[in-house]
């Protein structure tokens, strides 16, 4: 099984996603650190002297790699789902699950840590919100393909594990009867 987070920078890929692997007792990848793991810089520092175009290319190189294991669940990067064929590709071989949160929330939770992510640098107040706001609308039309949407504002880890595990069991029935059915 391969769980797949997306949504907006602050929307708690990371952090459900741990919590969500270990009560699924899965693997945990978190997508940004992979890349600074493999490749030696910390993605403030991609972006900074090599571009965002570079580490697209390095996220999708990584997001492939990852493609060929299996039992883990990802915290895709923001951008991720809206860049290349990754949504296809993560739709294709596993399962998304769309954490929404609304331009408020996202600013609530980004303004403590906007000093931490490269593309927020130099943003504040207004300014910030609005630029949340209007990346959040060119990138909803790619989180919204993803299998399920769920609400990210007070999500915990072991609702959505429920969710998954429900999912994963609705998945193998229908297995099961397509194959007694040939």
């Amino acid at each position: 099984m391969r769980i797949f987070l997306i949504g907006f920078m602050g929307s708690g890929k990371s952090m459900l996603g741990k919590q969500l692997a270990a009560d699924l007792g899965l693997d945990f990848i978190d997508l940004d650190r992979e890349i600074e793991s493999r490749f030696g810089k910390d993605v403030a520092a991609i972006f900074a002297t090599d571009g965002e175009a570079h580490f697209r290319d390095l996220e999708k190189q990584v997001l492939n790699e990852s493609l060929e294991q299996d039992n883990y669940v990802m915290a895709c990067g923001g951008g991720t789902a809206c860049f290349s064929d990754n949504m296809d590709k993560m739709n294709e071989v596993g399962v998304t699950v769309y954490l929404k949160l609304s331009t408020d929330g996202i600013y609530e939770r980004l303004t403590a840590d906007a000093g931490n992510r490269p593309l927020l640098k130099g943003k504040t107040g207004t300014e910030l919100w609005t630029w949340i706001h209007e990346l959040l609308q060119t990138r909803e039309p790619d989180y919204l393909r993803a299998h399920y949407k769920v609400k990210g504002k007070d999500l915990r880890a072991k609702d959505l594990a429920e969710f998954i595990r429900l999912y994963e069991m609705k998945e193998t029935r229908t297995e099961t009867e397509t194959a007694s059915e040939a």
